[in-house]
């Protein structure tokens, strides 16, 4: 049995914690803040409840297996999940709507069909099952084992089965998520569809790899899902979890320094000086404080973009069959990348905005009123001025009718809110890794050059999301227990 230390209680630490306390070890968590869940937040005012980081969950068999290998309940015994559906409801930039059923390929085929026409739906029918074959081949090595040494050959390697496509006299493949939307899709509504979903990660769809494929295929395979009363509760559950295996919480307590004696980790010291002897630490890998890693090469080199969210308190009830989830697609496409991605980024002035309306009793004061949320990419740092919060506000509209009358006030969340919440510089958002592209979009790998030290959550290997969270905690404690011959699971 040994002496565990976990700097930060987010998600991926937690689902480290609980594995490591159930496996025999003496686990502490040191967080400095004064609650759990890292980037897993809740704003409270007036009876109105809302999320402040992810609202949604994909691929919840995550934290299902979590519960499974922790104990006795179930995740649904902690927390109660409701499938989302539609999945989503889009609103294209010429007007167009479509509302996609969630984890139903054939429904989201004849949807698409009916909104858009010209086969819309068949092309996209057709995209999944690539998705789905790029999916099969990345889905073990870049999710459910660690990164291995010869990681070099998901980097090189396109997962992707791009179709060949004629232009101009010779014939190439679709090797960036945009090349599938024109060359593959051929549907500027189609397009907006899967760039959107590398864009909700703050990634240019421009030069993100094809294997980005993957994203809309585990939302349209396993379904989005909704915990009630928010995802919140979804930290609440894993943090009761860790406690009822008595994981120990320190909760206000900074770690400033991994210590190290004889090239092996040795404990952990903290912003008054008070020392705390560990045989391992599981740390967050955005390297802060930690020695340099020795695999640094493949760390994701730039800093990502980060979001800006703005929670609205309305008067008037959510009418009935209202969709949870609106992606508002920019009508400038092109603005919105140079904006974002550009050498000098700024906030877009027309953003993708997502709107998100769950009908939860638990979140407003009463029938009269609802609580809605509208998210946007934005750069890291970016300052949040009123109008943009305006601009934001507009665009909203197109998918809800007089949202701005209705508005009682409006809480901003800005990418300093992140920073200050999760540690992460200019409030940056971590992607899931990516198979492709050099290894561009992959990150660190979980152990380290230190002996002992152990890195979690999204800025380590697998990514950033929440399934990706509590991967990551499965890998780091299949590497503690079971040492360097960890292969996964099973």
């Amino acid at each position: 049995m040994a002496g565990i230390a976990v700097i930060g209680a987010g998600m991926g630490a937690l689902a480290a914690a609980a594995r490591l306390a159930v496996a025999g070890h003496r686990v502490t968590v040191y967080e400095r803040t004064a609650t759990y869940g890292g980037a897993v937040r809740r704003f409270e005012r007036d009876g109105f409840g809302f999320d402040t980081g992810p609202a949604l969950l994909p691929l919840p068999a995550v934290y299902r297996d979590l519960f499974v290998k922790t104990g006795k309940e179930s995740l649904e015994d902690r927390v109660e999940l409701v499938q989302v559906d539609p999945c989503a409801r889009h609103v294209f930039a010429d007007g167009t709507e479509v509302a996609l059923p969630n984890a139903s390929r054939a429904g989201v085929v004849a949807a698409l069909d009916e909104s858009l026409g010209g086969q819309a739906g068949q092309r996209w029918g057709d995209f999944l099952v690539r998705a789905r074959e790029a999916w099969d081949r990345t889905r073990r090595p870049l999710l459910e084992e660690p990164l291995w040494p010869d990681w070099s050959v998901l980097a090189a390697r396109e997962p992707y089965p791009a179709v060949p496509h004629k232009r101009l006299l010779r014939t190439r493949v679709a090797g960036t998520v945009a090349e599938i939307g024109a060359w593959e899709l051929r549907d500027p509504r189609l397009a907006a569809l899967v760039e959107g979903h590398a864009l909700a990660y703050g990634l240019d769809p421009r030069v993100t790899p094809a294997s980005a494929a993957v994203l809309p295929y585990m939302e349209h395979a396993f379904g989005m899902w909704y915990v009630r009363g928010g995802i919140r509760e979804l930290a609440r559950a894993v943090y009761e979890r860790c406690v009822a295996r008595r994981v120990e919480f320190v909760f206000g307590a900074e770690v400033v320094r991994v210590l190290e004696k004889d090239g092996r980790v040795a404990g952990v010291e903290l912003a008054d000086g008070t020392v705390r002897e560990a045989e391992f630490v599981v740390a967050p890998g955005d390297g802060v404080g930690l020695p340099a890693r020795a695999d640094g090469e493949v760390a994701l080199q730039r800093s990502l973009p980060s979001r800006v969210t703005v929670l609205l308190a309305l008067r008037g009830g959510r009418p009935e069959g209202t969709a949870h989830r609106t992606v508002v697609h920019t009508p400038d496409r092109d603005g919105e990348l140079a904006s974002l991605f550009g050498t000098e980024p700024s906030v877009p002035a027309l953003p993708t905005t997502t709107v998100l309306r769950p009908g939860d009793p638990a979140l407003v004061p009463d029938s009269a009123h609802e609580a809605v949320t509208l998210g946007a990419v934005v750069p890291a740092g970016a300052e949040i001025t009123e109008e943009r919060v305006d601009a934001l506000v507009s665009v909203a509209e197109r998918a809800v009718p007089g949202l701005r009358d209705r508005i009682l006030w409006r809480e901003v969340r800005t990418p300093a809110d992140i920073a200050r919440e999760t540690g992460a510089a200019g409030g940056s958002v971590p992607a899931p890794a990516l198979a492709a592209a050099g290894g561009r979009l992959l990150h660190p790998a979980n152990p380290t050059a230190l002996q002992g030290l152990f890195t979690v959550g999204g800025w380590s290997h697998p990514g950033g999301g929440l399934p990706h969270a509590g991967m990551s905690g499965a890998l780091v404690s299949g590497l503690i227990v079971e040492g360097p011959q960890f292969r996964g699971s099973q």
